[in-house]
């Protein structure tokens, strides 16, 4: 005789399952990087993601036909680099640079594309990384990396990279949630575009640094 409490709890049991893994799909990457945030504060900079909004204000002046590199610093869970990716071409290539070891694991795991490579390591070291992975030069340069608040020197350290591993008109990305942070863009890039994205949490400053 077929227990009808037994026979409802292997019902559920299949539904209980499908909704702990719908649950952590969609709290993996928000989870990912709340504990990122807690774990380095002082690189990580933001608790919450940036917006839809905001990436596309950052990436509008991208020439993505003449983009055969691009490097992004901190890229936390990916949220700039699945859209940086849809944009891209087939040739071309991602290396994303993070001081995070859990991040640069998730991201290897999570992101499944041959033009998209993670790089634990730091941002003042992208010529060096680049050309382990066969570039000399990149067309633009993101990062989202809080220039305040890093440690002394490594800020103005990574800006002074970043302008030397671009190319000629290629141009620095930067979004930041204080102005301070075009000081040191403007030691080493003469034309620097600003603007500023209110629909984000927190509204942030975007700056684009040209190398002429």
């Amino acid at each position: 005789m077929t227990n009808p409490r037994a026979q409802a709890q292997e019902t559920k049991a299949p539904l209980v399952r499908r909704l702990r893994v719908g649950l952590k799909r969609f709290f993996g990457p928000w989870g990912m990087f709340v504990r990122g945030f807690i774990k380095h504060p002082v690189m990580v900079g933001s608790i919450v993601p940036s917006s839809p909004t905001l990436i596309r204000h950052m990436l509008r002046p991208v020439d993505w036909k003449n983009t055969k590199l691009f490097v992004e610093y901190g890229p936390g869970v990916g949220t700039f680099c699945r859209p940086v990716l849809e944009h891209m071409a087939g040739d071309a290539t991602l290396i994303a640079i993070d001081t995070n070891e859990d991040f640069i694991e998730y991201l290897r795991k999570d992101i499944r594309d041959s033009r998209f490579i993670a790089v634990h390591g730091s941002a003042a070291d992208v010529e060096e990384i680049i050309r382990a992975h066969g570039f000399e030069k990149a067309d633009y340069v993101l990062s989202g990396l809080p220039f305040s608040t890093l440690p002394a020197g490594i800020g103005p350290a990574i800006a002074a990279a970043t302008h030397r591993v671009l190319r000629p008109g290629g141009a620095f990305l930067v979004y930041q949630f204080r102005a301070r942070a075009r000081d040191f863009l403007a030691a080493h890039f003469n034309r620097i575009d600003n603007a500023f994205e209110w629909v984000n949490v927190p509204p942030c400053f975007l700056f684009w640094g040209w190398k002429d």
